[in-house]
């Protein structure tokens, strides 16, 4: 089991799976999203996510029609995705997690857009678009 949180506390969940997967998305909504050079998230399965505390606090903003990115209304931290076409999925944003992870796999994707200010200095695998 696994435990996260948002920035101020006020959102906690728990997912009830091991994360293995790590993808890095470097498009420019991605970006756009978390100020930073690309997101990092998991796909994980929503009926292994549930939320403990915070419902209030959740808002969500559709970025693209059918895809709703849930942050907490409070501190402004993403928590997850989510998609009208694929409800038993979220990808969840790892930097929320508070319990400690040893994924296997990690890819870069998206790579075709990156920032061009970015350089990739690691081995991951990487993908100008979605594998």
């Amino acid at each position: 089991m696994l435990k996260g949180s948002c920035l101020c506390g006020v959102v906690t969940y728990q997912l009830d799976e091991s994360i293995d997967q790590l993808f890095f998305c470097h498009c420019s909504k991605c970006r756009k999203a978390t100020g930073t050079a690309f997101n990092s998230a998991a796909l994980i399965h929503s009926d292994k996510f549930t939320l403990l505390t915070g419902k209030e606090s959740l808002k969500s903003f559709s970025s693209t029609p059918g895809v709703h990115r849930v942050f907490c209304g409070d501190c402004g931290s993403p928590l997850y995705s989510a998609r009208d076409n694929q409800p038993e999925a979220y990808r969840l944003r790892i930097g929320t997690l508070d319990t400690p992870i040893h994924p296997t796999e990690k890819m870069h994707i998206f790579t075709a857009s990156k920032a061009e200010w970015e350089d990739l200095c690691d081995d991951n695998p990487k993908f100008e678009e979605r594998p």
